[in-house]
């Protein structure tokens, strides 16, 4: 059975959320602060929620701006809060039919509904009361006259009220009218919602971000808010991994069982701690103890009655623990969670739906990877997840169907919507990031990147490795992506960023360039590929060189010539130019400073747009040379090398 829609009203700051579709496996609401999305998923929750305590209060929850609209109903009036839709399975659909025909229900679909002034959930059903009439008597074997009656009836009622003024009863008939009897108020609706609906609707279970274990508590003090009903989800969270262990809040007190009981909690620290760091790849290097410790002199309340169970995290690279809530907050999480749900699952007669409320809210970037990755490869497979976020590391590029806008409007509360495009732009920035990452991970980055320091870069490889492979030569291996990262000073860093993502990154660089340096550390620490940082100077025989030196001096002149020709009063040669710097472009930079043209300063794209867009004509005119082709071929060459 799964919830597949939703539909809120009446609920705090959600007036009418309007009816909103929910995914088979996981469903993300997105919307920034304050817009309702905690009020969405506690909603849901009360419908029919694992902690029995969940309840509507009237006067709390109703919203506000409303108060006249409450008193309008009348009072013993149910006013509506949520509407669930779900949907039976095939298995589901197929017992219903053996059991009361094939047909018999219109549609695999019912909608429960709760809300204020009763506890009970409603629940509507659609089917085929005819259908199901008929099956019910098929197998009754009765004389003619009998079966012509019993025929005629068109409903459940009619049937009993046939059957019960039969002239010649059978044993059949007395047994089916005897079963129809234990149904309630003899009814169909409350029969499918008795035997089949409520039974197995799935139960909803709430967790958020502050419900984390405390990392110390008094055994007394907790039987006592137990047995009363008042523990915390965190503390519960703490109930289920002793539950995990097979251990009871008892059991601390009989000393008798002391080794038994330290085994235990070994044991269940080790279950959970092994399916959290299946999925946390922040830090694997720590474990989960959890100790008895006797009552500290002067200890406050509730800490001046024991035994005291305290929970620690052990560090096995620092060799230290410290107490569990004071370690990071996302750690603490998703241990808890892990715990709790773990427990709940075991003990779980029916599905379950998650409602995970800022989940990734305490957790790095790389962190919320990991929760997704929880979600997708843990929970989502067996339930149904509905989580809250508005961090872009939350929500998944590829999977935007799932997305559910969360928006606060004036005058109309609160909307959730799966349009995406009504949503404002606070609202939609999360997903905006999102796609904009996955567009940098397939258009700019690729397995195999190859930074550039400009765009003018990008053109000169491009044009030169057609040029070269038209000769037969080799050109560069169309696997490298080409990213052009707008500047020298970025090399490093896009280096680091490039590596963390565990891709294979090579960086072609001028020769002089100032951050050489700053990338051959890198390299030195394992984020480029082995002879990974390629220098132009290796392919034009000087010590100083830019791209732009694997051409011709004159070649490169034209281009200069072609892009500035309004500026010039007549065309640059190599005559004009200093001789002794090695670099063509530092030479036409003086140029253009000493003659103020352009403003004393030289685009280096400009040139390269030249021969992007005007490739033939520039060809024509100014061919390239053979030597700068063998030059370009061996970069092509060298680079290709570095690919597996």
């Amino acid at each position: 059975m799964q919830l597949i829609r939703a539909h809120i009203t009446h609920y705090r700051s959600i007036e009418d959320s309007t009816p909103f579709d929910v995914e088979e496996a996981v469903t993300c609401l997105v919307g920034k602060n304050e817009s309702g999305k905690t009020t969405a998923l506690q909603a849901l929750y009360r419908l029919n929620p694992v902690e029995s305590s969940a309840k509507f209060d009237e006067v709390i929850d109703f919203p506000a701006r409303l108060t006249r609209k409450r008193k309008e109903f009348r009072p013993n009036q149910r006013i509506p809060v949520i509407a669930a839709t779900f949907r039976y399975s095939d298995d589901e659909v197929a017992e219903i039919e053996k059991d009361l025909g094939p047909g018999a229900l219109l549609s695999p679909e019912f909608i429960a509904t709760k809300g204020y002034r009763s506890s009970n959930v409603t629940f509507e059903h659609s089917y085929d009361e005819k259908a199901i009439v008929k099956h019910l008597i098929s197998g009754l074997d009765l004389p003619r006259s009998a079966a012509e009656k019993v025929s005629g009836a068109a409903t459940v009622e009619e049937l009993l009220e046939t059957l019960d003024n039969l002239e010649e009863p059978s044993a059949a008939a007395g047994e089916l009218a005897s079963r129809i009897r234990e149904w309630r108020h003899q009814d169909v609706g409350y029969y499918l919602l008795d035997k089949y609906a409520w039974p197995r609707m799935p139960k909803f279970v709430y967790f958020d971000d502050y419900d984390t274990m405390p990392g110390k508590v008094s055994i007394p003090d907790l039987m006592r808010r137990r047995d009363a009903g008042q523990v915390t989800r965190g503390e519960q969270a703490l109930l289920s991994l002793l539950a995990i262990a097979d251990v009871e809040l008892e059991d601390f007190h009989r000393t008798d069982q002391h080794e038994r009981l330290i085994r235990e909690l070994e044991n269940s620290g080790n279950v959970i701690s092994d399916e959290v760091f299946e999925f946390w790849s922040q830090n694997d290097e720590l474990e989960v103890q959890l100790e008895v410790l006797p009552v500290e002199d002067g200890a406050v309340p509730p800490f001046n009655e024991g035994p005291i169970l305290q929970i620690r995290v052990f560090n096995r690279r620092h060799r230290a623990s410290v107490p569990f809530d004071e370690r990071s907050r996302g750690f603490v999480w998703f241990f808890s969670f892990l715990a709790y749900f773990t427990d709940l699952e075991r003990e779980s007669d029916r599905d379950l739906i998650l409602l995970l409320d800022e989940p990734g809210l305490s957790l790095h970037g790389r962190a919320q990877e990991d929760l997704l990755r929880l979600i997708d490869e843990r929970l989502a497979p067996r339930h149904q997840v509905l989580y809250t976020t508005h961090s872009p590391f939350m929500v998944s590029s590829d999977q935007l169907h799932c997305v559910r806008t969360v928006i606060d409007r004036d005058k109309v509360g609160t909307k959730v919507s799966s349009e995406i495009f009504e949503a404002d732009t606070d609202t939609a920035f999360p997903l905006l990031t999102a796609m904009g990452i996955e567009m940098s991970q397939t258009l700019f980055v690729g397995e195999h990147t190859l930074l550039l320091e400009g765009p003018s870069d990008l053109i000169y490889l491009d044009v030169l490795s057609d040029l070269v492979q038209h000769q037969g030569q080799e050109g560069l291996d169309p696997r490298w992506v080409k990213t052009p990262i707008g500047g020298s000073g970025k090399l490093s860093t896009f280096v680091t960023l490039l590596g963390a993502n565990k891709l294979h990154v090579a960086v072609l660089v001028d020769s002089s360039t100032k951050d050489v340096g700053a990338v051959q550390r890198l390299r030195a620490n394992g984020q480029l590929a082995a002879n990974g940082l390629v220098e132009i100077s290796e392919f034009t025989g000087t010590a100083d060189a830019d791209i732009e030196d694997l051409f011709d001096p004159d070649f490169y002149l034209a281009l200069v010539n072609q892009a500035y020709d309004q500026q010039l009063a007549s065309p640059i040669t190599a005559a004009d130019l200093n001789p002794h710097d090695p670099r063509i472009v530092r030479q036409v930079e003086a140029y253009f400073r000493q003659h103020n043209i352009a403003g004393g300063k030289l685009d280096h794209f400009k040139p390269a747009a030249v021969l992007l867009r005007q490739q033939q004509d520039i060809l024509i005119q100014h061919p390239i040379d053979q030597a700068t082709l063998n030059r370009a071929a061996q970069l092509f060459t060298r680079l290709n090398s570095l690919l597996p």
